[in-house]
């Protein structure tokens, strides 16, 4: 069994925990925190004659107006359903199981007041593979993502869609298919599940194993094209980096230098002085990107373990309290930072790719054979230029942004689901510009003739050429080009660009 528990998690944690079989349970020291917290809540709550936002009032704006003791259950019930109206694309189900996994973690903190029965729903359908269709789009990140959580957990009242065998079906229908029953939700618990940030880190979380993975691939691919463009190993000597003390551009110089060991190529005299910026600023670039990301993972873990709901129940001390944890705000700066730090990798990976298609340093113009005839890799680096222009656009900063909602009472709110949205498409376009870039890579490294080339570089180069051949002559390269992005961070070549 695979433990939700009170333990703080990092990135690595949450992501071996899914890699794992098994099922999802919470913890037994959880379960007592869940089950006191939901104690102390109805005691609370029953028959109170104070106003306790979200337990006997209305929502937002409506926080002044109360709600007769006989509705209270009712309420529950509606704030999903008027909540859930979500548009747009389908929250990818990897990230779908990150926001159920992390909606439980929360919960599991004790400070939320709902039901044990109520999480152990939730796990049922994780475990049941039931995933809920939850539209991407509606959130402002703040009073959590509402829109978004609101469909993350209709199903658990019998309503929305849910996944069955990738396909969607009515959530009540695969509820009677198991034999459960829709839930009755009691006082506070409609609004702790779907007030949260819990879209914004599940796409926050993912992306952040996916900019990792993506570091290691760059790094792997730069020196692919150094080799590539008979280039120079100076910039990478130990001592540049050292006297500048950057931590990201000494660990990248170092990576790029372990890829070059054992290579002749690379002792063969050279004619130029110098390489250009793409070639010769790899460790700075790729560097302050790749500190960039480790600044950004302190944020994400910390929201991994934190309870961003509203009110807060603490029952040890017999509070309440209506707070604004619920706002993303801390996250929403570090989507934009991992947005940039993804898109200045891709950018430079593009110039290095323009550079090897000039014709310069005895390679034939577009890497191509007989060139007039053939176009060779000349229309690829198009589409990264406009993957990269694409970015550029895409970089300005969602979290800059704010509106109303609520009647005023929302009166800032972080956008950071739309920073989220925005950095997992960049990432998207990212890993099509690095896979472009080994393609010239691998291409000008057949051109140029692979005798002597860096070893790890050559188990590269032989294992690429399993799965995307030499362009000998023109060809269809869409097929080609996304084989590629497969290859490089989900296939074989994930695991071969890894420095571990």
């Amino acid at each position: 069994m695979k433990q939700i528990d009170r333990s703080w998690w990092g990135i690595h944690t949450l992501d071996q925990l899914l890699s794992e079989p098994g099922a999802w349970e919470l913890s037994s020291e959880a379960r007592s925190a869940v089950e006191a917290c939901h104690a102390f809540l109805l005691s609370k709550a029953a028959g109170s004659e104070r106003a306790i936002y979200g337990v006997n009032t209305g929502f937002g704006d409506l926080a002044h107006t109360r709600v007769p003791d006989e509705q209270l259950a009712e309420l529950q019930r509606r704030i999903l359903v008027s909540h859930a109206c979500g548009v747009g694309s389908d929250v990818p189900d990897e990230v779908v199981v990150r926001m159920m996994v992390l909606k439980v973690k929360a919960l599991a903190q004790g400070h939320s007041g709902v039901a044990p029965a109520t999480v152990d729903r939730l796990l049922d359908l994780l475990n049941a593979g039931l995933l809920p269709v939850v539209p991407s789009q509606g959130s402002l990140g703040a009073s959590g993502d509402l829109a978004p959580l609101a469909h993350l957990v209709l199903p658990l009242i019998g309503e929305g869609e849910v996944k069955v065998n990738g396909v969607a079906v009515p959530a009540g229908d695969a509820l009677a298919a198991y034999g459960w029953k829709p839930l009755e939700l009691g006082a506070k618990e409609g609004l702790a599940l779907i007030n949260g940030t819990q879209l914004m880190l599940a796409y926050g979380a993912a992306a952040l194993s996916r900019l990792e993975r993506f570091a290691e691939a760059a790094d792997a691919v730069a020196a692919w094209s150094l080799e590539a463009w008979h280039g120079r190993s100076d910039a990478f000597a130990e001592a540049v980096h050292a006297v500048r003390h950057q931590a990201g551009a000494i660990a990248v110089a170092q990576r790029i230098r372990t890829w070059l060991e054992g290579s002749t190529q690379m002792d063969e005299p050279r004619t130029q002085v110098q390489d250009p910026y793409s070639f010769r600023c790899v460790p700075q670039v790729h560097g302050a990107s790749v500190d960039a990301v480790a600044a950004a993972r302190t944020i994400i873990e910390r929201e991994l373990n934190a309870v961003t709901d509203n009110p807060l129940v603490f029952p040890e001390t017999g509070e309440i309290i209506s707070g604004g944890n619920f706002h993303g705000q801390p996250l929403a700066l570090q989507f934009e930072a991992m947005g940039l730090a993804a898109h200045e990798w891709a950018s430079i990976s593009e110039r290095r790719v323009f550079k090897l298609l000039s014709g310069r340093q005895g390679l034939p113009p577009f890497l191509a054979l007989n060139p007039g005839l053939n176009s060779g890799y000349m229309i690829p680096q198009y589409t990264a230029a406009s993957l990269v222009s694409q970015n550029k656009q895409l970089t300005t900063p969602a979290a800059a942004d704010t509106i109303d909602s609520s009647n005023g009472q929302e009166d800032h709110v972080s956008m950071g689901a739309n920073g989220a949205l925005k950095l997992w498409r960049i990432l998207d376009n990212a890993e099509q510009v690095l896979a472009v870039e080994a393609m010239c890579a691998a291409q000008a490294c057949d051109l140029r003739g692979t005798d002597g080339m860096a070893p790890r570089l050559a188990n590269l180069q032989a294992r690429f050429r399993e799965c995307v051949p030499f362009l000998s002559e023109d060809a269809f390269m869409q097929p080609l080009m996304l084989e590629a992005r497969s290859w490089l961070f989900e296939g074989a070549g994930a695991e071969l660009v890894k420095m571990r």
